[in-house]
């Protein structure tokens, strides 16, 4: 039986502490009531009264009724009847009373039968012993009741505190997050390790969590705790994901051990995700950073090498235009970086993306440019013939039309201008005149917009996506100007059958000069961007309701990912 109390003892340091540990703490006390061992019954409630567990009033209560009907003697630990008999020694030992004082205690012991029941059943307890007695646990219970008032928004917002393959919904890892951020301010690092714990039975196939918990534990300090949540992560739960080895690559690389950033590299190149892009990007970056810039090389012409073996790859494109940008940021050699790209058109099927990429490179490059060679492989998109395969949308080879006559426009003369107007007004029945005219429009209507919402007293709506220049139906919808002006404009309707405007940034409408480059993270879901970027941001307005009065506040976006980069 002494073996049983031991478990539950080794069992309640994982878990005692957690909130829904109940279930457990009602079976310890009711094998310990089965031993009559009421010492550890009471030492059972003063340890759960000191936590901010579930059914808190109830175990208070039935502390209260034990000690109410037990004497002190059998409730009190070694402990605390040591220092009860301790204290009585130095009473003993002070200057004692008169002698008519001591026959009066006297005769008042002598009267002790007289006592009510209730103090009989007790063993005779001083009510004053008893009251002080419980009124230690009651600040105990005090305390936990006052932050299980803190949590039990958090706690009620857990749907699901087990864990199941079917993924968690997004309000549910959002509360475990916040959840996370409330006891990490909170400061108790007992309290974060043990929280920790208890997210990752529920949350174990997210990377997020686990990077989360392993920097947490870095940043204060236990780097063996760190150490011990990362190899769990990399080598049991999430395993198979990327992320996870991705960021033990940085964290190695930051602590020094550079063959284990290697070694967790390759084995995302090798056994994970073959042809990853961003993990390519991010161990040639890190090669750079040791001063191994040709090894740097070698790995991206590796992967290359091996993506041509695939039939219709699909990062192929986006592993020249990075490779490309790399080579010329790192180096400087716009010769080869332009070799790269014009070897990409060779090997590649033409795409809008790669085009960009090749476009935005030329943009910006000193004088001379080469240009020409481009105008075979755009026309091969925009003006597909019937045998041609992955032939773009009219969207894009529309939008990769307007692109074009953009640069012709910076660099090229006016009849190789003409001819591209012409060509885009026969493509696609509509003349690149009407189109600026719509794109300028577009703008103004969006900055009326804006600054009617300004005085209005609501902000402008924040962008919530990088993929389009403009959400898709926002043209269609009325304008509403400022209420405080006394002739408001009347609403303007757009053809909603319209395109959409092109979402390059590097050319928009009106653009006259090339600005200084300035480098830009480069997305792995297209190729766009590939290069400094030299325009305006791309910005997406959320369309508002039609018909309402006053102009609404967007509705807030959805929440993103923890940690969005390692770097």
């Amino acid at each position: 039986m002494l073996f049983l109390g031991r478990l539950f003892e080794r069992a309640l340091v994982y878990v005692g502490t957690d909130f829904l540990s109940s279930p457990l703490w009602d079976k310890y006390i009711e094998y310990e009531c089965m031993q009559q061992d009421w010492s550890r019954v009471t030492m059972i409630y003063t340890k759960i009264l000191e936590n901010p567990i579930q059914n808190l009033d109830r175990y208070f209560a039935n502390f209260k009724e034990l000690a109410e009907t037990r004497p002190l003697l059998e409730l009190r630990s070694a402990e605390e009847s040591a220092a009860v008999a301790a204290a009585s020694d130095a009473s003993k030992a002070a200057p004692s009373e008169s002698d008519g004082k001591a026959d009066e205690e006297k005769s008042q012991a002598d009267g002790s039968s007289e006592q009510s029941p209730k103090l009989e059943t007790a063993g005779s307890t001083d009510p004053e012993e008893l009251k002080k007695y419980i009124a230690i646990r009651e600040a105990m219970y005090i305390k936990a009741k006052e932050f299980e008032s803190k949590i039990i928004g958090f706690e009620m917002a857990i749907r699901r505190p087990y864990f199941h393959v079917r993924p968690l919904n997004a309000a549910e890892l959002e509360n475990w997050h916040n959840y996370l951020d409330f006891i990490e301010k909170d400061g108790d690092f007992n309290k974060v390790v043990k929280l920790y714990e208890r997210c990752l039975v529920a949350c174990a196939n997210y990377p997020e969590y686990w990077i989360r918990y392993v920097l947490s534990m870095e940043t204060s300090g236990s780097m063996d705790l760190a150490d011990n949540a990362l190899a769990r992560a990399t080598q049991v739960f999430v395993k198979r994901q990327p992320e996870i080895h991705l960021f033990a690559a940085r964290l190695k690389e930051q602590n020094g051990d550079i063959a284990g950033a290697r070694a967790a590299f390759q084995l995302v190149h090798s056994e994970i995700s073959p042809g990853l892009v961003e993990a390519v990007i991010k161990h040639a970056n890190m090669e750079q950073r040791q001063g191994n810039l040709e090894d740097a090389f070698a790995l991206y012409e590796q992967v290359i090498a091996l993506e041509k073996g695939k039939e219709n790859s699909t990062v192929l494109p986006l592993l020249y235009a990075q490779y490309s940008r790399f080579s010329y940021l790192v180096s400087g050699d716009a010769e080869k970086a332009r070799k790269i790209l014009v070897e990409a058109l060779d090997h590649v099927q033409p795409s809008k993306p790669l085009l960009e990429t090749v476009l935005h490179f030329e943009s910006f490059l000193p004088a001379p440019r080469q240009i020409d060679y481009l105008a075979p492989f755009v026309e091969k998109v925009i003006n597909p013939n019937s045998d041609a395969q992955n032939v773009a949308s009219s969207t894009e080879r529309e939008e990769l039309s307007l692109i074009y006559i953009e640069f012709l426009g910076l660099f090229r003369d006016v009849k190789t201008i003409k001819k591209a107007e012409d060509q885009h007004a026969k493509l696609f029945r509509r003349s690149t005149s009407e189109l600026r005219k719509r794109s300028a429009d577009e703008f103004l209507s969006s900055d009326r917009t804006k600054m009617a919402k300004t005085y209005n007293g609501t902000p402008p709506a924040q962008p919530a996506s990088a993929q389009s220049q403009w959400s898709g139906g926002y043209a269609a919808q009325p304008q509403t100007w400022p209420q405080a002006q006394a002739a408001p404009a009347q609403p303007q309707q757009w053809n909603p059958a319209y395109g959409q405007q092109a979402a390059y940034g590097a050319y928009p409408a009106g653009y006259t000069a090339p600005q200084a480059p300035a480098p830009a993270p480069v997305p792995q879901a297209t190729a766009y961007g590939a290069y400094p970027a030299q325009a305006y941001p791309a910005q997406s307005y959320a369309p508002p309701v039609a018909g309402a009065a006053p102009v609404q506040q967007p509705t807030a976006a959805a929440p993103q990912a923890y940690y969005n980069t390692y770097y």
